[in-house]
């Protein structure tokens, strides 16, 4: 039986230097409605034919992306490996415009802060983009569930 979800998921905390409050409140909605809503499937067969739900942990390595992918029982599925090259600009501008967004949110007006938020969000949807892009042979996953996992990517990459 399929079920291609995400039941729960990890961050390496060795891999994470500082966050700030705004950051871990972005950690913890990101994880919390990935554990509520997301569609994630390896397109490797596992014995058994098991297809999850799936427990996953990130982690940097050596400037890459290491996802452990574990059964439901915690038995580790396999680890893959993406190159995070192509993310250093849109992690960058992500970075960015969400310090802009959360100085914004302190004095600025409402279309303000409403016109800085469009602009994270953008960032944010074409960032997802290109990381289903890059799992698209490996794991299929839809848009919402992109978005939360470039979140995750993000906080890993934080280095205060």
């Amino acid at each position: 039986m399929s079920d291609p979800r995400i039941i729960d998921i990890e961050l390496d905390e060795k891999t994470i230097i500082w966050r700030n409050a705004d950051v871990e409140q972005e950690r913890r909605i990101a994880i919390f409605d990935l554990k509520e809503e997301n569609f994630f499937r390896p397109l490797r067969a596992y014995p058994q034919g098991y297809a999850g739900p799936f427990k996953v942990k990130l982690r940097v390595e050596e400037g890459r992306l290491a996802i452990d992918i574990a059964a439901e029982t915690g038995d580790l599925l396999e680890t893959l490996i993406l190159g995070l090259a192509s993310f250093r600009r849109p992690i960058k501008d992500y970075f960015a415009i969400c310090d802009s967004y959360f100085q914004a949110i302190k004095v600025a007006t409402p279309q303000q802060i409403e016109t800085v938020d469009m602009a994270r969000r953008g960032i944010h949807n074409q960032a997802a983009e290109l990381l289903k892009e890059r799992l698209e042979t490996k794991i299929e996953v839809d848009f919402d569930t992109a978005r939360r996992l470039f979140t995750l990517i993000c906080v890993l990459h934080i280095r205060g």
